[in-house]
């Protein structure tokens, strides 16, 4: 079962939590998709836009600047709105590639 990740920014932090249903539709402006190798990471940073992230492969462990953390895992889905702010980095936690689909929104 597939779950939606939001992370957005309050108080100049990065901040998450798992929504309930489906994720809302929106208009998108680009979709595209990356490959990052096994063992990737990316330090401190902000999301470049608002957008979806669907994770295709790959197991990875989102950080914000508290210290909290969550998972994702092939089928979820990431709504990155944290385009400002303290930031989060992420690591891949499994050996497999992290592939994923980006949907940027208007």
């Amino acid at each position: 079962m597939s779950r939606l990740v939001r992370l957005w920014t309050e108080d100049g932090q990065s901040r998450f939590r798992e929504e309930d249903g489906l994720p809302p539709a929106a208009d998108a402006r680009r979709v595209h998709a990356e490959e990052s190798p096994a063992g990737s990471t990316l330090d401190w940073h902000d999301a470049p836009c608002r957008q979806y992230v669907v994770t295709l492969t790959g197991t990875l462990r989102f950080t914000t600047r508290d210290g909290s953390s969550f998972v994702l895992r092939p089928g979820d889905v990431l709504l990155a709105e944290d385009t400002a702010g303290g930031g989060h980095r992420w690591e891949l936690i499994d050996d497999q590639p992290w592939r994923r689909v980006y949907v940027e929104l208007r």
